[in-house]
């Protein structure tokens, strides 16, 4: 019970960093094991992203967004688009020997995207404040 607190507790304060758009660190991490992995949400910015982009970094960069806002909204010129309500039917289409960073809007779904990865085994990775930060940062956004 004391466990299951702990884990609210901590994916309280990592909404609530998201929504505030704090940018917290990325931490260095393995690939997807076997088993579920436990712990805390790992979450990086979005600048620090644009490094790891721009140095060819081996990650894959999941869009959980709706095919809507994908077009409309524009994203990131690497991302593939795997909306939410399609991540479990689709995960023949994820890589497990590589970190999955999600990404969304605002950070929300994203949140819900890493943790239901994590429980599976994959290594996932959030990026805060999404879309949103991506934007406000000045990055560049791919349009159809």
């Amino acid at each position: 019970m004391l466990h299951a607190i702990r884990i609210l507790l901590v994916l309280l304060i990592a909404v609530i960093l998201a929504a505030c758009g704090a940018t917290t660190s990325t931490t260095t991490i393995s690939s997807a094991p076997p088993a579920a992995q436990s712990g805390t949400l790992t979450e990086i910015s979005v600048a620090d992203l644009k490094v790891k982009l721009d140095a060819n970094e081996s990650l894959f960069l999941v869009d959980v967004r709706t095919p809507a806002e994908f077009t409309q909204d524009g994203h990131v010129a690497q991302s593939t688009l795997i909306p939410l309500d399609q991540l479990t039917s689709r995960l023949a289409e994820l890589p497990t020997d590589t970190p999955i960073y999600c990404i969304c809007r605002s950070g929300n779904r994203s949140t819900t995207a890493c943790n239901d990865l994590r429980t599976r085994g994959y290594t996932a990775i959030n990026v805060s404040g999404g879309m949103i930060a991506w934007k406000a940062a000045g990055l560049p956004v791919a349009m159809p």
